[in-house]
């Protein structure tokens, strides 16, 4: 029988002293040691991983404290949409608050408890409205209601009068920022006149409501400033003047209003967390290490901050004090831990932690952490529809080189129980999009659900990837398309060298900027791939640019170049005009309200194939935007996505089952 999850358990936390001694980048993986690991308990093809169980398992989104830290809302599809629920903070059953068919996000509870502001967009095309709604009533206030205008990033001032967020018109390339005022229900402007290729972002109020720190980033993504304006005049000061490139975010004020909490790569090339001191504008680095960390909140009391450290796509909580200097982390599982909470992790008394915890066979999950006594208390329980952790794969993590010796990428390589390694197999190299992305070690359905098919998966993470530095992030600027597609066809290589595959069996998928990459591959290497499967892909930078929204053109147009003097790079990194090298059949899914690779963009796709005779499988979804927030929608599309393999490459019976 299978032993019951404990939803409480005890943690020790281990002390560091700066600076971090995070463990070092690893040397080159082996192939011939990825191995498949015996399950007498699981059989290839086994209903418990079906598309439907896994799609029916939960998803729990954002979350916020109440005032008197009784109760926690969160975003969750229970219902089949994401809407807010609420949870006791000391765990129980959860109740739905808002019903509504349209997703939701973003919920911060008001500092007098009246109101959860939240936002929602319509059929998922981004143009986000702010809703406020009462805990008490469910009462539910649309309180911008422009179809024409996005509201994003709600966020309390603390005595609760005020509410900040991001404002971008739909035609408009630029966020700024806006001031709601609950009481005489007016909205005035904090930042106006911000440059075409600048947005900002991410407000924090001030704990004395005087003052909102915001980011100010670049469309390219190399830059970024910290600026903190003065809310009765709406004066804005720079306090992050730089030369050349680099990245400083806000995170978090002090107590006492003199410093903030940021995140920056100005330091050594890699994102650290530093204390900057808003008078003098200098900055008391707090990490130093060469993988990518991120601040969260000062404590109430102002002793103590947080922030996660992410190694090689693991992700981890760290408390450093202040005071002392000495640093503890929360040996949490592996996978992806990261603080949660609107505008704290912390509750208003300090004395717990919210937080999610998200592995590779554990759906995400919010957690509270009791600082006082080290005991961490799960919230929700995501893991239902009769799935079981103990059916599911941990991946390896691996490192390859790169074709061309410069980079050593990372991959995470998900093995089935029970495999021969007979060469006999079939594979899938599972492109992640962005490209300022990463494939973590997370929860994945559909690759759980693949390999429970008998499909080995590489899940690569190419030139161009966040968590290894700007050096590596900045790797693919102006080259996209290019050396980050040579990374992705180095998967193919490294697994193809375990023994387990058949190399005709090799499958190409990834959505988004992976959409892109699956047609690269399938367009600029057609020998290697037996089918491919773009998701949401834009395919023709020339239409992608001049249908797209208007803040992904600045950023395509910067990190790509020039359209007119550009013009040939922008051709050879089309896909969409070497439609006639493609051998492989596709599956192409779209969302009908996308505004990121609109559904245009893959329709080209089945068009030109088709009128060569090729296979060019498509389905559009009307109601939903870049990716697909329904849960109806998601077993469909990956129920499609599944049969298609198994039609076109089908995984050998590869002895998935001890018991045969």
């Amino acid at each position: 029988m299978r032993s019951l999850t404990l939803l409480a358990m005890v943690i020790s936390m281990s002390t560091l002293t700066l600076p971090q001694n995070l463990p070092a980048p690893q040397a080159i993986t082996d192939p011939k040691q990825i191995t498949s690991k015996p399950n007498a308990n699981v059989e290839q093809n086994q209903q418990s991983l079906s598309i439907e169980r896994l799609y029916m398992t939960r998803s729990v989104g954002a979350t916020t404290w109440s005032p008197d830290g009784k109760s926690i809302a969160f975003i969750s599809n229970i219902s089949g949409r994401n809407n807010i629920w609420l949870v006791p903070a000391d765990g129980g059953w959860p109740t739905q608050l808002t019903v509504s068919d349209q997703r939701q996000t973003q919920p911060t509870w008001s500092p007098d408890g009246k109101w959860i502001a939240y936002i929602s967009d319509y059929d998922g095309d981004e143009q986000w409205d702010i809703f406020f709604v009462s805990p008490k009533t469910g009462q539910v206030i649309n309180i911008t209601n422009t179809r024409e205008i996005s509201e994003e990033s709600p966020t309390w001032s603390p005595n609760g009068r005020y509410l900040t967020y991001t404002v971008k018109p739909k035609t408009s390339s630029v966020f700024e920022i806006d001031i709601f005022d609950t009481l005489m229900r007016d909205t005035r402007h904090l930042t106006t006149g911000t440059p075409n290729d600048k947005m900002n972002v991410s407000p924090i109020w001030s704990g004395d409501n005087q003052w909102i720190a915001y980011t100010q980033s670049q469309a390219k993504g190399t830059d970024s400033n910290i600026f903190v304006s003065e809310v009765a005049t709406g004066k804005s000061v720079l306090l992050t003047p730089h030369q050349g490139e680099a990245i400083y975010a806000a995170n978090d004020f002090s107590s006492d209003g003199k410093h903030l909490l940021i995140t920056s790569n100005a330091g050594n090339g890699y994102d650290n967390v530093g204390v900057l001191d808003i008078a003098t504008k200098k900055i008391d680095w707090l990490t130093q290490d060469k993988w990518e960390i991120e601040g969260g909140n000062f404590s109430p009391d102002g002793k103590s901050v947080t922030w996660i450290a992410n190694v090689d796509g693991n992700t981890q909580i760290y408390v450093h004090d202040l005071g002392s200097g000495k640093t503890t982390s929360l040996p949490l599982p592996k996978g992806v831990n990261r603080l949660g909470g609107a505008e704290s992790a912390f509750s208003r008394d300090g004395a717990r932690l919210l937080y999610y915890h998200n592995g590779p066979t554990s759906p995400n999950d919010a957690w509270v952490y009791s600082v006082g006594d080290g005991k961490a208390q799960q919230i929700t329980n995501s893991l239902v529809a009769g799935v079981h952790s103990d059916d599911m794969v941990e991946p390896f993590l691996v490192h390859y080189p790169s074709r061309d010796g410069k980079w050593t990428i990372s991959a995470f390589v998900y093995v089935p129980y029970n495999m021969a390694r007979s060469g006999q197999n079939a594979a899938v190299v599972y492109v992640h999009g962005g490209p300022t992305s990463q494939s973590v070690n997370s929860f994945n359905r559909i690759i759980q659900h693949m390999v429970n098919q008998g499909y080995m998966v590489i899940a690569p993470n190419y030139r161009g990837s966040t968590g290894y530095g700007k050096e590596f992030q900045h790797a693919n600027l102006f080259d996209m398309g290019g050396g980050d597609l040579h990374d992705v066809l180095a998967a193919a290589d490294f697994i193809k060298q375990t023994g387990y595959l058949d190399p005709k069996k090799l499958v190409l998928m990834g959505g988004s900027y992976g959409g892109y990459m699956t047609m690269m591959g399938v367009t600029k290497a057609p020998d290697v791939w037996a089918a491919g499967v773009p998701i949401v892909p834009f395919v023709n930078w020339f239409t992608e640019i001049a249908n797209e929204d208007p803040v992904l053109q600045q950023s395509d147009l910067a990190t790509m170049g020039d359209l007119e003097k550009n013009k040939d790079l922008f051709h050879d990194r089309s896909p969409i005009f070497f439609v006639d090298q493609i051998n492989a059949p596709l599956l192409l899914l779209a969302g009908g309200n996308d505004p990121r690779c609109p559904k245009e963009e893959a329709q080209q796709v089945v068009d030109a194939v088709k009128k060569r005779g090729g296979v060019a499988e498509y389905k559009m979804y009307e109601n939903e935007g870049h990716g697909f927030a329904r849960v109806e929608n998601q077993i469909d599309a990956y129920k499609r996505v599944s049969e298609f393999l198994k039609a076109r490459v089908p995984p050998a019976n590869c002895g998935c089952s001890l018991t045969e």
